[in-house]
């Protein structure tokens, strides 16, 4: 991977770690305080953080890394960009960082990703912040039928041809629609046909990658104790009440919050109401609202008990 940030955008430095596999990846690292490790999912890298890192850097320690083959970051010779590669890769980054007391903020397939490194290293991550994602294999018929036409041959075709899953997903999953300067960033990782095998891998994993997304599901109850903030989207195409409701019941102690006219990638929808829920969460821990308690976020608040 090989393009320069736009800085107005995007004004952090890049740092860089390179594993003990060889992956060198790429991370923010931003701030002070209680580390929140803020990661991506598919087709997306760090730069999806970038309206939340200058507030929430202001408190707390704010590392976003790009997963091996997005962003900035490159794999290791022979890396297949599956679910577990990538879990692994990213606990080895905890390790590497030597990161402690962390909160993980996890969205699309950071979710299964940043639950299956809390399973691996439960004794450095204190906190879940979990929005619009999933926790193990998908029976509804929608998402299997996804990943065989966007996984498949069609979503490979797309990808090589006109970066179709990238253009696709951020249309389909921004409310907000984004700047030129913004499509370009969200491109500029996969210019090159050879580079974009990865946003393609990731659609075909949501199938491919049940026995992965099944340990991950079995061993819930393990985190069940941690603490939760789930922050969700109610316009997401992909992840519905079904996926919410697993979060629910599988984390007791959780705050329940809904993003009013937010899409799938929550942290361009609504910057704001994540950093001022993830503030309160972190000021109050959890006193001031009882667990189990939704709030809704938007033109409109209302407040319901689940």
């Amino acid at each position: 991977m090989s393009f320069r940030p736009d800085p107005e955008l995007f004004p952090f430095t890049s740092r860089w770690l390179t594993l003990a596999d060889g992956a060198r990846i790429h991370y923010v690292d931003e701030g002070s305080g209680p580390v929140l490790l803020l990661l991506h999912g598919n087709p997306a890298w760090s730069f999806l953080y970038r309206k939340i890192i200058p507030r929430l850097s202001r408190r707390f320690r704010c590392i976003a890394p790009d997963l091996p083959g997005f962003g900035l970051s490159t794999a290791r010779p022979g890396y297949s960009f599956t679910a577990r590669e990538q879990s692994e890769a990213i606990v080895a980054f905890i390790d590497a960082l030597d990161l402690r007391g962390a909160g993980v903020m996890m969205q699309d397939w950071g979710g299964p990703i940043g639950l299956a490194a809390t399973l691996a290293r439960p004794d450095r991550i204190d906190r879940l912040i979990i929005g619009n994602t999933f926790a193990g294999p998908f029976r509804r018929r929608g998402p299997r039928v996804f990943s065989a036409v966007m996984g498949g041959a069609a979503g490979r075709l797309a990808a090589w041809s006109f970066n179709g899953v990238v253009r696709w997903f951020f249309t389909a999953g921004v409310m907000n629609k984004l700047t030129r300067a913004e499509w370009a960033m969200y491109l500029a990782p996969f210019r090159q046909r050879d580079t974009r095998r990865p946003t393609a891998i990731f659609p075909q994993q949501l199938v491919a990658a049940d026995p992965f997304l099944s340990r991950i599901k079995a061993a819930l109850p393990e985190i069940a104790d941690k603490p939760a903030l789930i922050l969700w989207g109610d316009s997401d195409f992909a992840f519905k009440t079904a996926e919410r409701d697993q979060f629910r019941a599988a984390f007791p102690n959780h705050r329940d919050i809904t993003l009013r006219n937010a899409g799938h990638f929550i942290q361009e929808d609504a910057p704001g109401p994540i950093c001022e829920a993830i503030e309160a969460w972190y000021a109050d821990d959890l006193a001031i609202l009882p667990p189990n308690t939704a709030v809704t976020h938007g033109t409109n608040p209302e407040e319901t008990n689940v």
